[in-house]
């Protein structure tokens, strides 16, 4: 795997645990937080969204799914 693709998933799994932890967060919160742009924060989001870990039940609001999830 190359850096880049090293470096985002690990993101993914920081900003899915954020989430997690914290409760409804913001986009806004999350950029903020990993210190990226909004832009890339909703890269991010999109892929956790895709594998339905998160949904934004309120816009750019965020929270973790009920669908387990298993971590290393």
């Amino acid at each position: 795997m190359n850096q880049p693709t090293s470096r985002m998933l690990s993101r993914v799994k920081a900003v899915y645990l954020y989430i997690r932890d914290n409760g409804t967060v913001s986009t806004s919160e999350l950029a903020e937080e990993f210190g990226t742009t909004d832009r890339t924060v909703q890269r991010d989001l999109n892929v956790l969204e895709y594998n339905g870990l998160v949904r934004s039940p309120h816009r750019g609001r965020w929270k973790t799914t009920s669908k387990p999830v298993k971590l290393p």
